[in-house]
């Protein structure tokens, strides 16, 4: 993740130069207006190759299952369900944890980041589970064409995933060291963002699997 070339260090609740409050961001000294909308631009960027890329495998997904009759349906399994419903948590406390930030309340800020950072971890336990699920049942990548795809896209996820978990990692690590001044706003706005998008493309992928499947 991008973050602002300014690395102001607050101790015991110093204010920044410039003002903002804590976890501030803004145009200030040093560029960081630029540095901001230069952030925000790669992120768009990224975005749109994540879904470029998704869109090519949907579009190989609905083909195939529309050109053979060897397609039989991947049951879901059912740990899928709680995984969901702990990666919908994560993107809710990450958002009130930015939230919490913006109004200065640094110590909710780092319990809100610190357990949707968890909580995003558990969902690829989950993912994982999910897997060992199917395996169980002898639905490997290579049984039919619905579970090739069915490990193909949501192992595809879990990819973007962990590059977003990393990146909440990050910012913990920032958090805990009290290196959360201006310039970090901007790292922490882009992870929320990119991790919401990942949320509304897993929703995507189940109802994918739902209809199609």
């Amino acid at each position: 993740m991008a973050t602002s070339a300014t690395t102001d260090i607050w101790k015991g609740g110093d204010q920044p130069p410039g003002g903002g409050g804590f976890g501030g961001g803004g145009s200030g000294p040093g560029g960081r207006g630029v540095s901001r909308r230069a952030s925000f631009t790669g992120l768009m960027v990224l975005l749109a190759a994540v879904l470029m890329f998704f869109a090519a495998l949907t579009s190989a997904f609905v083909v195939r299952r529309g050109l053979s009759n060897d397609w039989v349906s991947t049951q879901l399994p059912s740990v899928i369900w709680f995984s969901t419903a702990v990666l919908l948590a994560s993107s809710v406390v990450l958002e009130l944890a930015r939230r919490a930030l913006k109004a200065g309340q640094r110590e909710n800020f780092h319990r809100l980041w610190i357990a949707g950072s968890v909580l995003g971890s558990l969902f690829l336990i989950g993912q994982y589970m999910a897997w060992v699920q199917l395996k169980a049942q002898g639905i490997y990548l290579a049984t039919n064409p619905s579970s090739s795809f069915f490990y193909v896209l949501t192992a595809a996820h879990a990819v973007h995933l962990i590059g977003g978990v990393l990146a909440l990692l990050y910012v913990t690590v920032q958090a805990l060291r009290l290196r959360l001044g201006p310039g970090k706003r901007t790292a922490i706005d882009v992870c929320a963002m990119y991790w919401h998008f990942l949320d509304g493309l897993w929703i995507y992928l189940l109802v994918l699997f739902l209809v199609w499947g």
